[in-house]
């Protein structure tokens, strides 16, 4: 028989990702990621008897997700990240014998850019980091109003004015 939670189990185990990379988005420290995932898949669970099978899965997801990761950030104060994700990717990289190690000036720019990249990010607004993570997921301004809660043209208005924003921040860099 397929229960409530069976059914819930494989909608989760199916769109994990979403999960992890809200997590990724809002919290810099292992730890930290690893707590608000869980709160994510918790509040998920308490949600889903509300949750309507006629409408996408992911983007009901991704409207609570966020709104967990949102409330834990606003929750926890202004805390700035202590490991940020560009050192744990070069720790992962140089340690794994899969990645190969380029001393190389474009490998030392692309990773300068990507530290940048990240900086930018950090000190975006929750909201902003929900728009810019959405957008990045090639989702629809449509499916981001959707999950935001906000009309369409004020997603591409609040687009064009992120990406400008970020443009500027990272030529200042």
């Amino acid at each position: 028989m397929d229960s409530p939670q069976n059914r819930f189990a494989a909608l989760l185990e199916q769109h994990r990702g979403i999960v992890f990379k809200v997590a990724a988005t809002y919290c810099r420290h292992r730890d930290d990621r690893q707590d608000l995932a869980q709160e994510i898949s918790a509040q998920l669970w308490r949600a889903y008897p509300g949750y309507d099978p006629a409408r996408s899965f992911s983007t009901w997801m991704y409207r609570i997700a966020l709104n967990v990761a949102i409330s834990h950030v606003r929750s926890a104060g202004a805390r700035a990240p202590a490991v940020s994700l560009d050192e744990e990717y070069h720790e992962a990289r140089d340690s794994h014998p899969g990645f190969a190690v380029d001393d190389g000036t474009a490998q030392h720019e692309a990773d300068q850019q990507l530290r940048a990249l990240y900086a930018v990010i950090d000190r975006q607004s929750p909201m902003d980091r929900a728009l810019l993570l959405l957008w990045l997921e090639d989702r629809s301004q449509r499916e981001i109003a959707e999950v935001i809660g906000i009309s369409e043209s004020n997603v591409a208005t609040k687009l064009n004015r992120l990406k400008q924003r970020i443009r500027e921040q990272l030529a200042s860099a």
